[in-house]
């Protein structure tokens, strides 16, 4: 469910960017990764989370709290309960690819904990067509040879793709089967650098 390479972070509408160290030390757990992607499809209580990934809530509350200090979620409002009680409703917050760069150890960390959550998907996927559920998995690894200009186009095919097809946020109602896509585009070779940002890893 999240988006090719990373889970990706939309455009903004509030706040400022967040360091990608952050957001890395707030991901770095596939259990916190899982919470952001579900909160992709609304909001929800810790109680509604907890049934989703299949833990008790007080279990949560720890990794939800590392959400919130990364600037991730936040409580949207709270939902009356009976007895008077109430609880807290949390959201996701949209926030902008941050610019400044990380270590490669927190980039490692959080694409360790992206492969954790996909290899988690994986098995779950052949464990339910194992049950007769229809469940589509494709995993490939390859190595291409690439001219600069054919590289420039496929890294703006890949972005191209994930912008056609992501909506994070948006109308859910709509007929549709989430999917995660995992997508590193990474040079095998070293080279003179280039002028301008070039490829990064992550974002």
């Amino acid at each position: 469910m999240t988006e090719a390479s990373t889970a990706g972070f939309p455009a903004p509408d509030r706040g400022p960017a967040r360091p990608w160290r952050e957001v890395h030390r707030a991901l770095a757990d596939p259990l916190r990764i899982r919470l952001h992607e579900v909160l992709w499809l609304g909001p929800h209580s810790a109680r509604e989370l907890a049934e989703v990934v299949g833990l008790a809530p007080d279990r949560l509350y720890y990794h939800l709290r590392q959400l919130e200090r990364a600037g991730l979620i936040e409580v949207g409002g709270y939902r009356p309960l009976p007895g008077g009680k109430v609880e807290r409703v949390y959201q996701r917050v949209e926030v902008e690819p941050p610019g400044d760069a990380s270590s490669p150890e927190e980039v490692a960390t959080f694409l360790g904990s992206v492969l954790e959550a996909t290899k988690a998907d994986i098995r779950a996927a052949f464990r339910a067509k194992e049950d007769g559920q229809r469940r589509e998995v494709y995993v490939g690894r390859g190595m291409i040879r690439l001219t600069e200009p054919a590289l420039a186009e496929l890294t703006d095919q890949l972005k191209a793709i994930e912008e056609r097809w992501a909506n994070p946020g948006g109308d859910t109602t709509e007929p549709g089967v989430w999917v995660r896509t995992v997508v590193a585009l990474v040079d095998l070779e070293d080279r003179p650098a280039a002028d301008g940002p070039g490829l990064h890893p992550v974002g």
